[in-house]
């Protein structure tokens, strides 16, 4: 028997979760439990901060693909490709091309059967802020300081801003959980 490897399908965009669903009916429906083994589709969790409230949100890790464990052949192939919202699997032509294991690690996913993702990775936080938003600083040691963006780092989670310092326009940066727009 065939060794099950990930494949990645791509999808319309928005239509994930729903390929999902479709997926899982057609696997219970046509019996395909045995060869179609997990269908997944990638999240990430991110802080979001809106006016200056941090919220942990759940964002899609691909937009647009979904992940399917399955065992390749003709029956399977068919039920994946023909599911709605499906535009193919990822792969020159109609020869899908799975996962090789190096690309499965960063995803937090086994080739021993270990489907769980990391626990080690930090949430990132996502903002809203784009440099010429006027913000006010909320915390920290510019509290109460106005400021219009230069700069944003979503690395380091600042954004830079000028202030002015000893009569002198000066880049200073500052956590985006320490301001809110104005």
């Amino acid at each position: 028997m065939d060794e099950a490897k990930w494949y990645v399908v791509h999808t319309y965009s928005g239509y994930e979760k729903k390929v999902k669903a479709n997926i899982d009916k057609a696997i219970e429906n046509r019996h395909l439990e045995d060869q179609i083994l997990e269908v997944r589709v990638p999240m990430q969790e991110m802080f979001e901060v809106k006016n200056g409230v941090q919220k942990l949100t759940q964002k899609k890790l691909f937009p647009g693909y979904v992940l399917i464990n399955m065992i390749m052949n003709d029956d399977t192939w068919y039920v994946v490709r023909n599911t709605r919202g499906v535009t193919g699997f990822v792969g020159p032509g109609s020869k899908p091309v799975p996962l090789s294991d190096e690309e499965m690690i960063p995803l937090g996913i086994g080739t021993a059967g270990a489907s769980k993702p990391s626990q080690t990775a930090k949430p990132k936080v996502m903002v809203e802020y784009e440099p010429g938003d006027m913000i006010v600083v909320v915390a920290g040691a510019w509290e109460g300081t106005d400021g219009v963006i230069t700069a944003v780092n979503p690395q380091k989670q600042t954004v830079t801003i000028n202030v002015e310092l000893f009569g002198r326009e000066t880049p200073v940066e500052i956590g985006f959980l320490e301001i809110k727009k104005k």
